[in-house]
């Protein structure tokens, strides 16, 4: 299966990854949404904090997607081979997914107040920071 959908990619000729194109959707918004909080301590906007929240939960919808292609990517470029970077890699990927999930559940609660809620985002834009790193001690070395 796997197979086909790459065969068929390079057919229309795309033969690059599938996981870096969307990797920047859950990556942007964590970013996003770690800035935006940022804003709302500095500046006190309640405004900022909804932005973060929205952001972080776009990162959520989309990291699922992402873990997937990943996935596909490792199937067929590394032909699944295990090594200590991706076993380090699923392990970020997890830990990210779960804080994701406590971060928009946090989020949603208008009671904890932002300064709470950005220590999550710090997690998660430090998990993400880790993940990108490991990204690109695979593709390039």
């Amino acid at each position: 299966m796997i197979e086909f959908i790459y065969q068929t990619l390079a057919k229309f000729g795309y033969s690059h990854p599938l996981h870096p194109a969307m990797t920047h959707i859950p990556m942007g918004m964590i970013i996003g949404g770690f800035l935006f909080a940022v804003g709302s301590v500095v500046m006190k906007k309640d405004d900022l904090a909804k932005a973060a929240h929205y952001c972080y939960t776009l990162a959520l919808i989309f990291v699922l997607p992402t873990m997937m292609l990943g996935y596909m990517d490792w199937q067929y470029r590394l032909e699944a081979e295990w090594n200590r970077l991706i076993l380090t890699k699923i392990i970020l990927a997890l830990m990210l997914t779960a804080m994701l999930v406590t971060s928009f559940f946090y989020g949603k609660n208008v009671k904890v107040a932002i300064k709470q809620k950005l220590i999550l985002y710090v997690i998660c834009f430090t998990i993400a920071m880790g993940l990108g790193f490991i990204g690109g001690e695979l593709q390039y070395g």
